[in-house]
């Protein structure tokens, strides 16, 4: 009688420890579940909070629409007037003139010519170069881009960031070569062959635009000071008023 007590304590010990181990395991599993959706929950937010790209240079806030534009896009047309021509662009077999002191032309296929493309996020250029014609350094603020080289020969590259040391990343492509220039960087193409050269580039924007480095710091309206521009380019304040000279010309 005693040894059958004894062995009917020990039991319900054993299965008091087993039901208390069950207990926290499954106390330790709805921890994790809870750790798990907590860090979701401060996530998420932060991920859908961000306001969209803008697809122009600013936007100025009024409270009044007969003075506004519509912004990040265009008007939608009517869906049942669609056609196939509002997804055609035609005109990129035509080579772009070249007769300009850069000796390149870029042709556009953006929102703005190809309504199709409202809202799609991509666009198209045909960049024409004569040689040693050249795409000056410039920066697209809205996009990045991957070019490919159609004909000739084209030095290309782009610089880092401030932070990263202003390091440049060139490559020479030929035909077939492909290249990416990462979205906000300054990049450049120079024709380095003997015979005109041609590529194709796609953006990652509607409307990426582009800031050509020259044009922008010299021939800005109204012109930069020339002070500072003399001091952040360790010039001659004559030769500064020259290139502003030059650039506003042009």
């Amino acid at each position: 009688m005693l040894f059958s007590h004894f062995h009917q304590n020990q039991d319900q010990e054993i299965n008091k420890k087993f039901t208390v181990s069950i207990h926290i395991h499954m106390a330790m599993k709805s921890l994790s579940f809870l750790a798990v959706l907590s860090i979701l929950a401060l996530t998420l937010p932060l991920a859908l909070a961000s306001d969209p790209s803008p697809l122009q240079d600013f936007c100025v806030g009024v409270n009044s629409p007969a003075s506004g534009v519509f912004v990040n896009g265009k008007f939608c047309k009517d869906p049942r007037i669609v056609s196939a021509d509002d997804f055609f662009f035609s005109g990129l077999n035509r080579p772009g003139n070249v007769n300009n002191p850069v000796e390149s032309n870029v042709t556009t296929v953006n929102v703005n010519n190809l309504g199709g493309l409202n809202t799609l996020g991509i666009s198209l250029v045909r960049i024409d170069y004569a040689p040693q014609g050249q795409n000056p350094p410039h920066t697209h603020p809205r996009a990045y881009e991957i070019l490919v080289v159609q004909q000739g020969t084209l030095l290309v590259g782009f610089i880092s960031s401030n932070q990263d040391g202003n390091r440049l990343f060139a490559k020479t492509l030929n035909v077939g070569d492909v290249f990416v220039f990462p979205e906000g960087l300054v990049h450049f193409q120079f024709n380095i062959g003997r015979i005109p050269a041609v590529a194709i580039a796609a953006l990652s924007s509607q409307n990426a635009g582009v800031i050509t480095i020259a044009n922008t710091v010299f021939g800005s309206r109204p012109a930069i000071d020339q002070n500072v521009l003399a001091r952040a380019f360790q010039m001659d304040g004559n030769a500064v008023r020259d290139l502003q000279n030059r650039f506003l010309r042009v």
